[in-house]
């Protein structure tokens, strides 16, 4: 996931921000930006058979110390984004272990794809599970400390590989009864390309991941420290935001220090142009429709008394609207040609497509809501917290198919486990994994066994 990490040195991804059709049924161009989970739900509403409810949540707890055993070996050996050689070593290992139907490797470079068909025929459903780490180091002293220098699971994807493959275990033990086959993916590159490609979800989809079999929907979670461990956040409708990269290009004319009339100075320009597009989110923009726009780099000039002749500005936007992108793209250029213009300097602006909303369908949202609560002991145990302006390309496959993305708590303030994803102290509470493995198999079951 991609609040933006400031060590991270990855170049834009080229995606289309078209919505799936499933998306334009909003009138509204915000998307779901509060949607009210779904009151009275109960376990009538949960189509899995209770003793097998009962068996999911027995193997879940007892795989705990496996679960924290991977996450803890994962943790250690942390890999970049299409980098993670050893991570999916082990995945496709325990797959085969497992004695799935089919495992598949390098697909999208280096992720697997592990189909488990159930004894009865049914519908086709989707998992997905992240594997990379950040250019981060690590921080904490602890026994699983991060043995690769400036490289840490800093964003929780080793928690999300453990609980993957406790799911696959879970499954895997009961698949003579399950109605349908489940795909798992284990994806690359969550966090983008560090020599500047496209991201793991839209190389896995370019690998033809939902050729065959053909998911209908697809299942993720994101562990969360400002959740407490033993709470679950699930939106009904858009969960995270969109997000871009763009490059701005100042260009203006290099000459002395000493004469700067006989030059366009950029550098100034550049600050001018700074300030100006902070009014795009503050005074050109309705403050009901969240958009972030923020300034990463600036960069220009070779020396202290020479007028540069370009400065190159980086940054990032962030909306929860389908039509966001566009419509900041266009301000962006309106507010800088007008700045540029003035000044006799030009620009280019390069703002290629990024990740779409993170947009959970409501009609599968709401019907795994009653699963949700049961798993974590009740209606009050789940939140519905307002759409995050972090990013993931978990919504790549929700353009495709429907997808439930939600968020599973790792923080415990009794712990001091308190420290935020992408940051070099970020640890989580390991209590909270046989709950991901629950949740995740719970909610991929039912929707299997669903009419």
């Amino acid at each position: 996931m991609k609040p933006e990490c400031p060590n991270a040195r990855y170049g834009s991804i080229d995606r289309s921000v078209h919505y799936h059709a499933r998306t334009m049924q909003l009138r509204s161009p915000l998307l779901a930006l509060i949607v009210f989970l779904p009151v009275g739900a109960g376990a009538q509403d949960i189509s899995v058979p209770e003793p097998m409810r009962q068996r999911v949540a027995q193997q879940a707890a007892a795989l705990r110390p496996r679960l924290v055993e991977v996450r803890r070996d994962i943790h250690r050996h942390p890999e970049l984004g299409f980098r993670e050689i050893r991570t999916a070593k082990l995945v496709a290992d325990r797959l085969r272990a497992l004695k799935f139907d089919e495992v598949r490797e390098q697909v999208g470079v280096t992720g697997v794809v592990g189909v488990l068909r159930g004894g009865r025929p049914g519908k086709v459903v989707g998992v997905r599970a992240d594997m990379d780490a950040l250019p981060i180091p690590e921080l904490i002293e602890v026994p699983y400390k991060s043995t690769v220098a400036n490289v840490k699971h800093a964003c929780g994807h080793d928690g999300h590989v453990s609980i993957g493959l406790g799911v696959a275990e879970v499954l895997a033990g009961m698949r003579a009864e399950i109605p349908g086959t489940v795909v798992f993916l284990f994806q690359p590159a969550e966090e983008g390309d560090p020599d500047g490609g496209k991201s793991g979800a839209e190389r896995m989809l370019e690998a033809g991941v939902f050729a065959g079999p053909a998911p209908t929907a697809i299942f993720g979670l994101h562990v969360m420290p400002t959740l407490q461990v033993g709470t679950i956040g699930v939106n009904v409708g858009a969960a995270m935001a969109s997000s871009n990269r763009f490059t701005l290009t100042i260009v203006g004319k290099k000459t002395h220090a000493a004469y700067p009339h006989t030059g366009i100075d950029p550098v100034v320009i550049a600050a001018q142009v700074v300030s100006a597009l902070q009014t795009i989110p503050s005074r050109m923009n309705n403050a009901a429709e969240p958009i972030v726009l923020s300034i990463g780099t600036i960069n220009g000039g070779n020396r202290f008394n020479i007028i540069a002749d370009q400065v190159v500005l980086t940054g990032t936007v962030r909306t929860l609207s389908q039509d966001g992108p566009e419509r900041v793209r266009a301000l962006i250029e309106r507010v800088t040609r007008g700045i540029t213009e003035a000044s006799g300097a030009t620009f280019t602006l390069d703002f290629p497509a990024g990740n779409p909303v993170t947009f959970n369908d409501p009609t599968l949202a709401s019907a795994s809501v009653p699963v949700l609560a049961e798993v974590m002991g009740g209606r009050d145990r789940l939140t519905s917290p307002p759409p995050q302006m972090g990013a993931e390309d978990f919504a790549l496959y929700q353009q495709k198919i429907p997808g439930l993305f939600f968020f599973l708590g790792v923080g415990n303030t009794e712990k001091k486990i308190t420290a935020m994803i992408h940051t070099e102290y970020f640890d989580m509470d390991e209590d909270a994994l046989p709950l991901g493995v629950r949740a995740l198999t719970s909610v991929t079951l039912d929707y299997l066994f669903r009419k």
